[in-house]
């Protein structure tokens, strides 16, 4: 007995080794060749302990609910700029459903707004948070309706196979995310086959979408959010008084009443199955000098505050009397930057 828990406290022993050196280090996983007898057979046991198989390959639920939502705090808090109302919905409503063990629905989230106010990356650190490679993870699934779904004469052919992917990713991975992008270029009534997936029922044929995550990307709704934050900076109130209550029931009413939302009369509406619309401010000068700033940063660049105000200056501003919200967001500063540095 005590020979036998010898080898097995010193196959144990061998295993946990290239997980105590730096990232770079790490051996393939061979260790278990060189063990023969009782200490091979423990070898193969601890390595096939989920933990420890998925330090070394992407599982579903890869990341523990509190870390997911850590890091998704800790991310909007310093790469996402002017969206006070989006920082807070998101994190509040991610986090609160990956911390609910009896969910009723999956989460279902809407996000609303001009073209580089912030949708696209929302939704990519959402995935981070949750899956270590992001939106490279095979549990994470992006749609982009003019890529995807281009032609309205196959619509019905689009329906069965959206619905084939949902259940059979679904079934593979409960935490699947579901990404769809240009939601205001999505033919009428496509959205509207998924509505199943969505709905407070337990099981769907054998499946469980409860923990599954959708979350839908569109531009229809911008005018009724720079309607709103314009009435504010004319009263002299600013942006971070605006409230989610101020937009949300008007962003949802003038969505599904928009025939180039995606959701024009969609069920998914009708039925309250979207959890939130969340609304994504235009963004001020302010804030594109702040975007200018961190991209520059993240090339390795020491800032040249000439250079990052030239940026900003050269942006289009609206309404054209008062010019206060970029009319591409942070769209366009990338390829600016191109420009002024020798990357």
């Amino acid at each position: 007995m005590k020979l036998r828990w010898g080898a097995l406290r010193a196959a144990l022993g061998l295993a946990l080794l290239p997980l105590l050196r730096p990232a770079g280090a790490v051996e393939p996983i061979s260790l278990g060749l060189a063990i023969a007898g009782a200490a091979a057979s423990a070898l193969t046991g601890f390595i096939s302990y989920p933990r420890l198989y998925c330090y070394f390959r992407e599982c579903c639920l890869q990341r523990h609910d509190h870390r997911a939502a850590v890091a998704l705090q800790e991310n909007l808090d310093r790469k996402l700029f002017g969206q006070h109302l989006v920082n807070k919905v998101v994190v509040k409503a991610v986090k609160g459903f990956l911390n609910n063990t009896n969910a009723k629905k999956p989460l279902a989230l809407s996000l609303h707004g001009w073209t580089g106010t912030g949708k696209n990356f929302v939704s990519k650190i959402v995935a981070e948070s949750i899956y270590k490679r992001g939106l490279q993870s095979k549990y994470v699934h992006q749609f982009v309706a003019t890529l995807h779904f281009p032609h309205a004469h196959s619509i019905n052919l689009y329906k069965d196979q959206l619905q084939s992917w949902i259940r059979g990713n679904v079934s593979i991975c409960p935490r699947s995310l579901f990404i769809f992008d240009e939601m205001d270029k999505m033919h009428a009534g496509l959205i509207d086959s998924i509505k199943p997936f969505l709905d407070y029922y337990e099981l769907l044929d054998g499946v469980s979408y409860r923990q599954a995550i959708f979350i839908f990307l569109s531009n229809a709704g911008a005018e009724k959010i720079t309607e709103v934050a314009l009435d504010f900076w004319r009263n002299g109130r600013t942006r971070e008084d605006i409230q989610l209550t101020d937009i949300q029931n008007a962003l949802s009413v003038s969505i599904f009443n928009n025939k180039n939302s995606g959701f024009w009369h969609s069920t998914l509406i009708d039925r309250n199955l979207i959890d939130y619309f969340v609304p994504f401010l235009p963004l001020e000068y302010k804030h594109v000098k702040m975007c200018v700033r961190v991209e520059i940063e993240s090339r390795g660049y020491a800032v040249d505050e000439d250079i990052l105000t030239r940026i900003a200056d050269e942006m289009t501003y609206f309404p054209r009397e008062e010019r206060i919200y970029s009319d591409k967001g942070c769209k366009t500063v990338d390829a600016k930057l191109d420009y002024y540095y020798d990357f």
